[in-house]
């Protein structure tokens, strides 16, 4: 098992969607990826990328793979800018964790199409950060990252 995962996450729907095993409507795939359409969109065109492999966070996920799926996820703004559907902006949002709002533990790249006051909103206007804070959160990240590359 992965990071944060629990043996109900085993029967992942995503995993099962990859493999052809569960219903979805695909937008694009390959040998990487499937995109596909949110069972539960903010707005209608509101796109899903999923590594196909099984990777419950960020953590789990292979720097190759993370490129292409923000590489597709990309390629999937450009064309919902281009379709029938238009939209007046797009967020893209991956959550990864419980405390991030995650509640399909497959990591998942959401491309939203936004409209202006479509109703959808995302939180505004922390407190500003004190430099020196900024600063010593800035050096934690700094010693942390030798780890990671």
């Amino acid at each position: 098992m992965t990071t944060n995962e629990t043996p109900a996450d085993q029967e992942c729907v995503f995993c099962a969607i990859a493999a052809g095993r569960a219903e979805a409507s695909v937008v694009f795939e390959d040998d990487t990826v499937v995109v596909f359409m949110d069972l539960h969109p903010v707005n209608p065109g509101h796109l899903l990328v999923v590594p196909r492999g099984h990777a419950v966070g960020l953590e789990d996920l292979d720097g190759a793979t993370g490129a292409h799926v923000f590489s597709v996820g990309h390629d999937m703004a450009r064309a919902l800018r281009r379709s029938t559907l238009r939209c007046d902006g797009i967020n893209v949002v991956l959550c990864d964790g419980r405390a991030a709002f995650q509640t399909v533990f497959h990591v998942h790249l959401h491309v939203i199409p936004r409209h202006t006051d479509d109703g959808w909103t995302m939180p505004t206007d922390p407190p500003e950060r004190a430099k020196a804070l900024r600063d010593r959160d800035a050096a934690a990240i700094k010693d942390a990252l030798a780890a990671v590359r």
